[in-house]
């Protein structure tokens, strides 16, 4: 049998799989998709907070030649809705929000049916009845012209303001970027804080996310360390999505703030020892709450049952937990994954379209779960 060892804590450690060794099978699979143009970004396995595989491909910046490396900061998309869900979970904790307040009670300007009807219970597992801002008739239009952090905040809850619901607060699921702004509009009316600095304050700072920020797009485009996104045209041909309208000024509660791999592993293991929220409160927030319809079957892969919790999403593979977030926009695909009840986590951020993320994740979800 292999020899297990221990963590700094002094928790026991699996064994390394075989297949996350350098040169193993999942090792091999990665330069495989990069050798094809498929995969640039990094990945990155740790287990008890260290490194057991960080792999490198493609380039951060095309024309100035530099490379993806593993203190690249990637745009996280969606994964940033982990962030804006901890830090409601860490007002819950401190009394100033329930998880039963009507949006209304902390934000004026909307219909009864949503002011008095939608709670922060349904803004948190996509049960609102609201949809996405982004797909709001001119957001975009007017989003562009956004130059300040104030205006992306204000601007984004104006148009939101529009909408109407798809359904009856907890009838139905819709995805929601627009509901995960509305929880960072929130947090800055109780905080008393922009949502950015008590972000930064209170999610990024304590759980030592040292890259992790609110980029603004001309420090993104500047930067040396940034990884630009390159998504591809009609014809297949990759650009930069800089040198255009797909970005706007600033992120904002539902997606794109900017980080590391390593914040990344960083934040699950802030989130999991009790730093970020106490335990109570971080079971409340990353256990599961609701059922979500089951993932299409994939061969020579175990089924996935997927359910929804107020932070991340669970996926009961091989008869383990998996927890964890995604994102996807242009040129951009991201996850990380930590396993309840073991040291380990998994972290794949791309500056390529989606396709490859799935794939790497379902192999990484088939590796860590069947460990015994």
């Amino acid at each position: 049998m292999a020899a297990t060892n221990t963590d700094t804590t002094g928790t026991q450690l699996t064994p390394l799989p075989a297949a996350l060794r350098p040169g193993g099978e999942f090792d091999q699979y990665l330069s495989q998709l990069a050798t094809h143009d498929q995969f640039s970004g990094t990945v990155l396995v740790a287990r008890g907070g260290h490194p057991v595989l960080s792999r490198s491909f493609g380039y951060a910046d095309k024309n100035k030649d530099l490379r993806n490396q593993a203190d690249t900061i990637y745009c996280l998309a969606s994964v940033t809705k982990l962030f804006t869900a901890i830090a409601v979970g860490q007002l819950v904790q401190l009394g100033e929000l329930t998880l039963l307040d009507p949006i209304g009670q902390h934000l004026s300007g909307f219909t009864a049916d949503v002011a008095d009807k939608v709670t922060i219970h349904h803004l948190l597992t996509h049960t609102s009845g609201l949809g996405d801002f982004m797909r709001d008739p001119g957001y975009f239009e007017e989003a562009v012209t956004w130059t300040t952090p104030e205006q992306m905040m204000g601007g984004t809850l104006g148009h939101i303001r529009t909408e109407s619901l798809a359904f009856a607060p907890g009838a139905g699921n819709q995805y929601s970027n627009s509901g995960y702004h509305l929880l960072g509009s929130i947090i800055q009316k109780v905080s008393g804080q922009s949502y950015y600095d008590y972000v930064r304050e209170h999610v990024f700072r304590p759980a030592g996310m040292t890259d992790a920020d609110f980029t603004t797009l001309p420090q993104w485009r500047s930067g040396s360390r940034y990884a630009h996104p390159y998504p591809t045209d009609q014809l297949g041909k990759r650009y930069d999505a800089l040198d255009g309208d797909a970005y706007v000024y600033i992120g904002n509660p539902a997606g794109n703030a900017l980080a590391t791999a390593p914040d990344l592993v960083s934040f699950a293991r802030a989130l999991n020892d009790g730093t970020l929220l106490n335990a109570v409160y971080r079971d409340v927030f990353v256990t599961p709450k609701l059922p979500k319809p089951p993932l299409p079957a994939k061969p020579g892969l175990p089924p996935v049952t997927p359910f929804a919790s107020y932070a991340p999403d669970n996926f009961l593979i091989n008869g383990r937990w998996v927890a964890g977030h995604g994102g996807a926009a242009p040129g951009v695909s991201t996850s990380v994954d930590w396993y309840p009840g073991t040291e380990w986590t998994a972290v794949a951020l791309s500056n390529y379209d989606m396709s490859p993320i799935p794939g790497v994740n379902q192999r990484l979800r088939q590796i860590l779960t069947s460990q015994a």
